[in-house]
């Protein structure tokens, strides 16, 4: 996954849950049930990452680039894992933790299914990018343990670098990729943010927690602000890839 360009979530004083680690947090069942609530959002993300990761290594034109993917693939698979024994260290069946979440991401890459190698590169840079930064948006209001794990996840498996290195060798080769490749990347912030929205509308303790009434959550207008954000820093991404947002 990305690594975003602000740093909101670290750079911030932490106060009341946010100073607290899982032990003391956890007494709130709601906020028990929003993190692994998060968790499984997160784990069955990694999972599905591993999963397009090792697809898009086929279309791969070099050894060299199939092997770089089947490198990032297996960095995300090992992410997967440590969710998935953090959700049964908390008693939660991570299935069953997953499971909610499996009908939007799954969507979310039907919709958006690569037609070529360029386009893969894109995807996971411009959409694990996104997810990156809604992530590390909502940890700065986790508990310390929970915290630590989330942003551990987080670490850029290389992929960025990788992306932005092809993409902009492909544009500089042949030109008018570009274009074709900037709508491509517009249709992907826009399903990305939409299965982002719909996700937290489903689940009534996450949503609870981005906009205030567990922990120190997010009032609305700090949603729209975060949103803002990772806009703005998506716009950012793509400047570093030739392309226009």
């Amino acid at each position: 996954m990305g690594t975003p360009d602000n740093a909101a979530a670290d750079a911030q004083e932490h106060t009341g849950i946010a100073a607290q680690d899982w032990a003391q947090a956890s007494a709130d069942p709601q906020y028990r049930a929003a993190v692994i609530d998060l968790l499984g959002a997160l784990a069955y993300g990694e999972l599905s990452a591993f999963e397009r990761l090792a697809e898009d290594a086929k279309l791969a034109p070099t050894m060299d680039d199939k092997a770089e993917l089947a490198k990032m693939a297996s960095a995300e698979f090992h992410h997967f894992e440590r969710l998935r024994e953090r959700l049964a260290q908390i008693e939660a069946e991570p299935n069953e933790a997953m499971e909610p979440f499996a009908g939007a991401l799954d969507e979310f890459h039907r919709q958006t299914a690569p037609s070529d190698w360029l386009e893969g590169l894109v995807k996971a840079y411009v959409g694990d990018s996104i997810a990156s930064d809604f992530y590390r948006e909502v940890a700065a209001r986790l508990d310390t343990d929970t915290r630590g794990l989330v942003l551990a996840v987080l670490d850029d498996t290389g992929h960025a670098t990788f992306a932005v290195e092809k993409v902009r060798a492909a544009i500089e080769a042949e030109p008018r990729v570009g274009g074709r490749l900037a709508l491509w990347a517009r249709r992907l912030m826009g399903e990305a943010l939409s299965q982002a929205q719909r996700v937290v509308a489903d689940r009534d303790a996450l949503s609870t927690m981005l906009v205030g009434g567990v922990a120190d959550g997010f009032d609305l207008a700090e949603v729209g602000r975060m949103f803002s954000r990772i806009t703005e820093a998506h716009t950012k991404r793509m400047a570093a890839l030739g392309l226009a947002a």
